[in-house]
């Protein structure tokens, strides 16, 4: 059985965003790249470098943590296609996340980007992950 790299990004971020961790590491891979850019875009990752360790790469990703006065908010991912149920969107029914303070994350004919450029560009795709 295979491994599902978008699972692992998601949910080690999740992990090390409820233990206000600073740093995540990732396996080093295309997708994950194309991933963790669109996530320091949209300002969810402060910063991004890259670790050789034994021959095996990774990604070290700071993580940005919203405070205020009375509670930390956290950033809430979610994985929606998987392995074993794919979903796909045409551009004209990619849903909006939070009336579009959230982000949907999907894997185009042109790429990974996001639920906006994706409209812009009219293309559709994959739907991997939503973020808000």
């Amino acid at each position: 059985m295979g491994r599902d790299t978008i699972a692992e990004i998601i949910t080690s971020i999740r992990n090390a965003d409820m233990k206000k961790k600073g740093t995540v590491r990732i396996a080093s891979t295309n997708v994950t790249k194309n991933i963790v850019k669109i996530l320091l875009r949209e300002g969810f990752i402060e910063n991004v470098r890259k670790h050789r360790e034994s021959n095996k790469n990774f990604l070290v990703s700071t993580l940005r943590h919203k405070r205020t006065r009375e509670r930390i908010y956290k950033t809430i991912l979610k994985r929606i296609s998987r392995p074993g149920l794919r979903i796909y969107s045409n551009y004209q029914r990619i849903p909006r996340i939070l009336g579009g303070m959230g982000i949907a994350i999907l894997s185009t004919s042109q790429g990974i980007m996001t639920d906006r450029e994706a409209r812009l560009e009219g293309v559709g795709g994959e739907i991997l992950c939503y973020i808000w």
